[in-house]
């Protein structure tokens, strides 16, 4: 099992990953790191949970519009890609509620 750490609106989370996935998670993560400086930018501070929702739907939003300029990607596809970025953003989001009730 591999294990990175990605840094997302300033902050820095450990992840684990399949083995030979640590690249992809990199990119992906540098990704919503991009959404959450386009959001911190145009909205200024948020706490984090707000920052990582935020960047989800922007993230969602741009999946949908592909989907819909490209109807071949099907619903079985945007269904799967959908819930395994919902259950890593539910990761995130719990790893965040229990890092704040440990503080």
């Amino acid at each position: 099992m591999g294990q990175i750490n990605v840094s997302i609106g300033g902050r820095s989370y450990p992840l684990a990953c399949r083995d030979g996935e640590e690249e992809r998670l990199n990119r992906l993560a540098a990704h919503v790191d991009a959404k959450a400086a386009d959001l911190q930018g145009a909205l200024g501070q948020m706490s984090e949970p707000r920052l990582l929702l935020m960047s989800a739907i922007l993230i969602a939003d741009e999946f949908f519009d592909l989907k819909e300029r490209d109807p071949s990607l099907g619903d079985t596809i945007a269904t799967g890609a959908l819930e395994k970025a919902a259950q890593r953003v539910e990761a995130i989001v719990a790893a965040l509620e229990k890092r704040r009730a440990n503080a």
